[in-house]
């Protein structure tokens, strides 16, 4: 297979976890004779920095010419530390999914045996959780009219949705429940906000057309709850743009690190894959910022396109890097000189050699290894 990938590595630590990404991928080309070409493009703060525009019209010409894209982190202190900003990062990323109809979100949240320590929660609570969470990601109050009064002391955002933009996501997560385990939870807020009675209204009549998906309701109070009391519970998890936002990064706690969870946007024609983690401007350079995630969002880009098989393969590489303590600091505490850069170049390492790759485990860690 030939594809077209549009790499928009953005701000921090974005372009580091993303260049890992784009390692593995060529591994797997080479492994399974496919042709990946890469184009890249600025977006966010390095984009307003070199054409004051968050997205330029130019990246967002090569987005719309690819196949696939992929995207790395958004963000600068500069414009977090400054609410008067008129121009920020995060208005590019806003702009892209509008532009490319980017209405459905999905990120997967695993609790991995190797790693039940690391998560605060304790480890019969997380053990084999395994949840598919999908956020609409083009409506609601993100992208609501937005209003402050002229004396500065008033603020409103407008929350809306339509019966179309509803439907559409939700036959995309019960028929990702119909592959799983055929439960799907509501998440909304329906005894306050009309926005979320519309969606139970929704949600429970395209229900009928999948009569094998156990639906239930949750308000996202008590879904929050629930999150930390009982994950294993949840298997899809369907909900509106912020509340989705928000409980997508609660469940990061699950798995020990926010830099383990990878996300997938996509739309009727287009499709972006992306760490969910922000721009980690602190770790930027250093060789700590975790990748997996960033290659994870790659394994996803991958099952887009049924390549199946070089998406498993990819995630058994992780699972085996995992197990081998080969991890950025925020996961390892047992070993220092583990990088972002050893950690993408093990992964690339063993796709192309599954069997033979780094059997001598105390070499690798001393960073003897060829391979690191």
């Amino acid at each position: 297979m030939k594809l077209n990938i549009a790499v928009l590595a953005g701000d921090g630590i974005g372009p580091e976890v993303t260049a890992q990404s784009i390692k593995v991928l060529k591994a797997i080309a080479l492994e399974f004779n496919h042709t990946f070409n890469f184009k890249y493009a600025p977006v966010g703060a390095i984009a307003i920095d070199e054409t004051g525009n968050p997205l330029p019209e130019a990246t967002l010409e090569l987005c719309k010419n690819s196949d696939a894209l992929l995207f790395g982190a958004i963000g600068d202190p500069k414009y977090d530390n400054d609410p008067s900003a008129k121009v920020r990062p995060e208005q590019g990323l806003l702009a892209l999914r509008k532009a490319l109809g980017l209405y459905a979100n999905i990120r997967p949240v695993k609790a991995y045996d190797t790693l039940l320590s690391k998560s605060p929660l304790k480890k019969d609570i997380i053990k084999g959780t395994d949840i598919s969470i999908y956020r609409e990601l083009t409506g609601g109050i993100y992208f609501g009219k937005k209003e402050t009064s002229e004396d500065g002391n008033t603020a409103s955002d407008l929350c809306e949705y339509s019966r179309e933009e509803i439907e559409r996501l939700a036959h995309l997560a019960f028929k990702a429940a119909q592959t799983r385990k055929k439960k799907l939870t509501l998440i909304d807020k329906a005894n306050v906000l009309e926005t979320s009675r519309l969606w139970r209204r929704v949600v429970t009549e395209v229900a009928k057309s999948y009569k094998d998906v156990e639906l239930d309701f949750l308000f996202i109070d008590n879904a929050a709850m629930q999150m930390i009391l009982n994950p294993k519970q949840f298997d899809v998890i369907l909900t509106e743009n912020m509340f989705g936002d928000i409980i997508s990064d609660e469940a990061s706690v699950i798995g020990g690190s926010i830099g383990l969870l990878a996300s997938a946007s996509v739309g009727d024609k287009y499709a972006m894959f992306e760490p969910i983690h922000g721009s980690y401007p602190q770790a930027t350079n250093k060789g700590i910022a975790n990748p997996i995630a960033s290659i994870l969002s790659a394994a996803m880009l991958l099952d887009h396109f049924d390549l199946n098989d070089e998406a498993d393969l990819i995630r058994t590489a992780i699972d085996k890097s995992l197990a081998l303590h080969i991890t950025t600091p925020d996961l390892n505490t047992k070993y220092d000189n583990i990088t972002t850069t050893k950690v993408g170049d093990f992964i690339a390492d063993f796709i192309s050699n599954p069997k033979d790759s780094n059997h001598n485990f105390s070499n690798i860690h001393l960073g003897q290894s060829t391979i690191i």
